[in-house]
């Protein structure tokens, strides 16, 4: 059923007074009695009177509102860096509005319409793995509203950065392997196209050129890293007629589908391939063997992307000027690579 919203009108009706003075009494106005107040505020209860917000905003030009956009949400570093996130920007008098693209271009966009049109005062964005054409993210930035990229993002957007260093990650990985005596060493990334997919792939490719072994392009595989991608490219990797004896994947659930596959082939890990996966998300210690993986601290990015946006709003700085805040990430080492 179809209910009509309870306006100021609607209280003022009831109770015989100006709308001007309803809205006075709602906002505990000075001006207006104490008994006056408690009617309206009895009357707005009744008739469950919710304020329009985004009039409010309208008026105001501020909405203390904060969009947040992830590419899925039901991973845990997505999920830690907006808990972090909204603890800060909460004690700082600001909700945040959480959407998701689903690694989709086309739902993302309808995303930061969405934002824009709830007037929010800020975007801390997290980009989908789809996206190539930045004139939307651009649009932001021409409507004057904060924008701060966290894990991923690109560089010609000029706009405020939080995340780890992706390149040195893969250096680690590799060193890591090569130090476990491992020679042949594959690579399930993300797509290219993705900046922080990139830099992995880039620090893989240089970290084994630095050990001296030797390039191999079927060992370097481009995917969606979902669990499914994992279970296909482990499967092409084992169909090789010279089999890596390393697979680092760039994703956990890529990683963990890899391992389902090699368990099912009775292929041991870590004895006949070492497995590494990157992100240390809660299940990769609850698995057996237990999965070898990158520490992104995740919470630690979601409190400086909303230290960072609040910068803005303190200094109020007009124009957006190049910061990057880029984490040393971790290696923690576990049963599935030594």
């Amino acid at each position: 059923m179809n209910k009509k919203r309870t306006t100021l009108k609607d209280i003022a009706n009831v109770l015989n007074i100006s709308t001007a003075a309803v809205s006075k009494a709602l906002n505990d106005d000075t001006r207006i009695s104490v008994k006056t107040k408690k009617a309206v505020k009895q009357v707005a209860k009744e008739l469950n009177y919710q304020p329009n917000h985004l009039a409010s905003a309208l008026r105001k030009g501020k909405s203390n509102l904060v969009g947040v956009i992830v590419p899925r949400t039901n991973s845990n570093f997505f999920s830690s860096v907006v808990e972090n996130m909204e603890g800060v920007l909460n004690k700082a008098g600001y909700n945040i509005i959480i959407t998701q693209s689903n690694e989709s271009f086309e739902k993302e966009c309808k995303n930061i319409d969405a934002l824009l049109y709830t007037q929010v005062d800020g975007i801390i964005a997290s980009m989908a793995n789809e996206t190539v054409d930045l004139s939307y993210y651009e649009k932001i930035k021409s409507n004057g509203i904060p924008l701060i990229l966290f894990d991923r993002g690109e560089n010609d957007l000029n706009v405020d950065y939080v995340g780890i260093d992706d390149y040195q990650s893969s250096h680690m990985i590799v060193d890591h392997l090569v130090g476990q005596g491992c020679k042949r060493i594959a690579h399930i990334g993300g797509y290219r196209r993705t900046r922080i997919f990139n830099n992995r792939i880039c620090g893989y490719v240089d970290a084994i050129k630095k050990h001296h072994l030797p390039p191999d392009e079927e060992l370097l595989i481009e995917s969606g890293l979902t669990l499914e991608d994992g279970r296909l490219q482990i499967e092409n990797l084992l169909s090789l007629k010279n089999r890596p004896d390393a697979v680092y994947v760039a994703s956990d659930y890529a990683a963990l589908g890899a391992l389902q596959v090699l368990k099912e082939k009775g292929i041991r890990v870590p004895q006949d391939i070492k497995l590494v996966g990157f992100g240390n998300e809660p299940f990769t210690s609850l698995v057996t063997p237990t999965i070898t993986s990158i520490s992104q601290h995740s919470a630690q990015i979601g409190r400086l992307a909303a230290e960072t946006f609040l910068g803005y709003v303190e200094k109020e700085v007009v124009e957006q000027k190049l910061n990057k805040l880029i984490l040393n990430s971790e290696l923690i080492i576990r049963e599935s690579s030594k």
